[in-house]
């Protein structure tokens, strides 16, 4: 059984751990035994759920679909220009990217818990490592209650469960939530140099008010409930299979939905994807028919079995332009950056 889909962005997707690393097989033209998946916990239960349909109406045998974390191979986010140059250092050359649907990260609390409307500035002033002090300079966060972030919000302390450093949810989370709230703070607005300013804005504190809480998505929704008075951090798709437990908290005044994650009214939604190694489609038993199943109108389509397991749909024309790549297998281009 070998790699043969590679990771995903920005949400998220299917990835083949080190299939742009020093994989010797990339290149290679020889038959291979099965599908391999693996990347972000995001999307393991879409990639899981197909596997499963496409066991069943092939009669073949199940892809093999893991939970690694995007931090194995391409981070969950549309890929960057230095990962399509080391994909083709490694003989990677034709890759597929095909966008599957939306999601989003929510910041939930357990149902009995105090209602937050976060703004996308307390995010960084409650979760940021360092924070804008006296004469210019930047200090530990001394913040221990959300009240000491913005009046508006509870007097509760500061305790938030999320996804660690090789987790493409928590690259989402910064990229969506703690960027976007830092330039909106004069002090960090002003730092001019782009290295400083993602360095600040990307690292969160280490005290406790954050704590890495693993690539399982459902052991921080079960953490809420055992923990009064925290927050998590996770994907749309396990909140919507947990609300009996939790809920969600609105950012800017917005709660996440299907229709606001898909509108893009939701600060913090983000496209899913998929990318496909084509050096493996014809050699790869199953791959091309893999993919279809994923982008089929019974999955990926409004009331899809996808929909079901939390993915927001693409609108009708997104989807069918998408499936044309698919069914093309259409390499993607070189990313600007």
């Amino acid at each position: 059984m070998t790699r043969t889909l590679l990771a995903a962005a920005s949400a998220i997707a299917l990835l083949a751990v080190g299939a742009c690393g020093n994989d010797q097989s990339a290149g290679s033209q020889t038959a291979r035994a099965g599908i391999w998946a693996a990347g972000s916990s995001t999307v393991f239960p879409f990639a899981t759920r197909v596997a499963e349909n496409f066991a069943r109406t092939s009669g073949g045998a199940a892809p093999r679909v893991e939970s690694l974390g995007t931090g194995g191979g391409i981070h969950s986010r549309p890929m960057k220009a230095s990962e399509f140059e080391l994909c083709r250092t490694n003989g990677v050359t034709d890759i597929v990217e095909i966008k599957i649907g939306f999601d989003g990260i929510v910041i939930a609390t357990a149902r009995t818990g105090a209602s937050f409307n976060f703004r996308l500035q307390d995010l960084y002033t409650g979760l940021a490592k360092e924070v804008p002090g006296a004469g210019g300079a930047f200090v530990a966060n001394p913040a221990t209650t959300w009240n000491q972030v913005n009046p508006a919000l509870p007097n509760q302390r500061i305790q938030v469960y999320g996804p660690p450093p090789t987790s493409g949810t928590r690259d989402a989370f910064l990229e969506l939530g703690m960027a976007p709230g830092a330039k909106l703070i004069p002090a960090l607005a002003a730092v001019t140099d782009k290295g400083r300013f993602e360095t600040l804005a990307h690292t969160l504190r280490e005290d406790n008010a954050w704590v890495d809480s693993g690539e399982n998505d459902n052991a921080i929704v079960q953490t809420l409930s055992r923990t009064p008075g925290s927050l998590g951090v996770f994907g749309f798709s396990f909140l919507e299979q947990n609300l009996d437990t939790v809920k969600p908290e609105t950012i800017d005044g917005v709660a996440p939905s299907a229709e606001t994650i898909a509108d893009g009214s939701y600060p913090l939604a983000r496209s899913l994807y998929i990318y496909v190694k084509k050096q493996h489609v014809g050699v790869t038993p199953g791959l091309e028919q893999f993919v279809m199943e994923f982008m089929s109108e019974a999955a990926a389509g409004r009331g899809g079995y996808l929909q079901d397991r939390g993915l927001v749909p693409l609108p009708a024309d997104q989807l069918a332009a998408q499936r044309a790549i698919a069914t093309a297998m259409t390499p993607m281009t070189a990313p600007a950056k």
